[in-house]
């Protein structure tokens, strides 16, 4: 069942990945802390990890972490576009197989993930529920040797947590992405900060003075508009949800229907986790001269084929940037294919952010080996201790000392004795 195969673009990019991986470590503190803890505890000995993420050099670093740990594993990409080809090379010579390419097909994205999966995975790690729905719907056989799993991200969580409602998830997964060290820290500051870079990237364009419609006001949608802000954009937020919704406006944002901000918007971020929020009504009237970037998991959040219905001519006009020319002759152009704009055109999060984001997947994979046999099958939060150890570690690698409770005051805090 277990195979050394991999399928990456070029071996001779390897050095240049290891030094972008070890760059990458500077900022991942919490990280190299947990691979000197795991090589000396070893707790994945003999334990097979097949992991489905992002194949850039934040979870090249996680990756040789659990390897310290004794884990043999197997890395697929979670994206067509967010693979960087040199870490992918990196990885192969540091004896991890990895089968990512960047730019990759449909077939060949699949044909990864089989490739995964073929490795027989005691332990699972997921970045959008891909691998995970692969095993439960193609792949069943294998899942009575499956361990646990963790997933990464918020459209992976909803996904699993349907999938566990209908009674058909087989194993413990633990939502990483519901980890406060998580989604306060990755979600906010890390896709505030790198879709504004993806996007800077791709287009060169200012961003004081541009409107800029954030789709979404999740915790992905506030970073994206906090930073957007601080550029000086004029931000207006579309939303569903009556509770976010108020809350844009307390922060002092815009917000009204989407189909009310297309016809205002130069620059629209999606962030959402759902399909066609960006449909061929607010395609029809949006000004000549939009772009249209998407922040979250999938390339569905923009009506793609609606776009293409639409359009009378299309051309790749820069590296990540294609304009369609609409039949009333308006210009509309689509960053990064509509995949995650920060890793189809930028790096992704950067590293130090990741590091908890990580330090989490490390933890709950030692967590799920150490209460093998003892979780039902359903998907689990992560323990609140692990979360306080993710967020003391990492204020230590910052050098932040806090205040600790007295006896008396953790009493006060636990008693309902004690009033005015």
């Amino acid at each position: 069942m277990i195979t050394k195969h991999y399928d990456i673009k070029d071996p001779s990019l390897a050095l240049e990945g290891r030094q972008r991986i070890e760059w990458a470590s500077r900022e991942m503190p919490v990280i190299r802390l947990l691979r000197e803890k795991f090589a000396h505890d070893r707790p994945f000995e003999g334990i097979r990890i097949s992991a489905c993420l992002h194949i850039t050099t934040e979870t090249a670093n996680l990756a040789l972490a659990l390897k310290e740990g004794g884990a043999s594993l197997m890395l697929c990409a979670s994206n067509p576009l967010s693979t960087q080809d040199d870490v992918a090379a990196a990885l192969v010579e540091y004896g991890i197989p990895t089968n990512a390419i960047r730019g990759e097909d449909e077939k060949t994205y699949y044909a990864h993930i089989e490739a995964a999966l073929n490795f027989g995975p005691q332990l699972t790690v997921d970045d959008g529920a891909d691998l995970v729905t692969t095993l439960h719907t193609k792949r069943s056989e294998l899942i009575k040797g499956v361990i646990g799993g963790t997933e990464e991200t918020t459209t992976g969580v909803i996904r699993l947590r349907s999938l566990s409602q209908a009674g058909k998830l087989k194993y413990p997964i633990i939502a990483i992405n519901d980890a406060q060290t998580k989604y306060l820290f990755d979600n906010r500051y890390g896709t505030g900060q790198s879709t504004i870079d993806g996007i800077t990237r791709a287009t060169n364009v200012l961003w004081a003075g541009k409107k800029v419609v954030v789709c979404g006001y999740g915790w992905c949608g506030r970073g994206i508009a906090m930073r957007a802000r601080g550029l000086g954009a004029h931000v207006i937020i579309a939303e569903v949800e009556p509770v976010r919704a108020l809350e844009a406006v307390m922060d002092g944002l815009q917000v009204m229907p989407l189909i009310d901000a297309a016809r205002l918007g130069d620059i629209f971020i999606t962030a959402t986790g759902d399909k066609s929020v960006i449909d061929r009504a607010h395609l029809q009237v949006m000004k000549d001269g939009a772009i249209l970037a998407n922040s979250g998991h999938f390339n569905v959040e923009i009506n793609i084929p609606a776009l293409e219905r639409l359009a009378g001519h299309k051309r790749r006009i820069r590296p990540f940037v294609d304009e369609y020319v609409l039949e009333d002759k308006r210009h509309v152009y689509l960053l990064g294919e509509g995949r995650l704009i920060n890793l189809a055109a930028a790096e992704g999060h950067p590293a130090s952010v990741m590091d908890m984001s990580f330090a989490n997947q490390a933890l709950c994979l030692e967590y799920l080996v150490k209460n093998r046999g003892g979780l039902k099958p359903g998907v689990y939060q992560v323990p609140e201790d692990i979360d306080h150890q993710v967020a003391r570690l990492k204020l230590h690698s910052m050098g932040v000392k806090i205040d600790a409770l007295t006896t008396e005051q953790q009493n006060y805090l636990t008693s309902w004795e004690e009033g005015t």
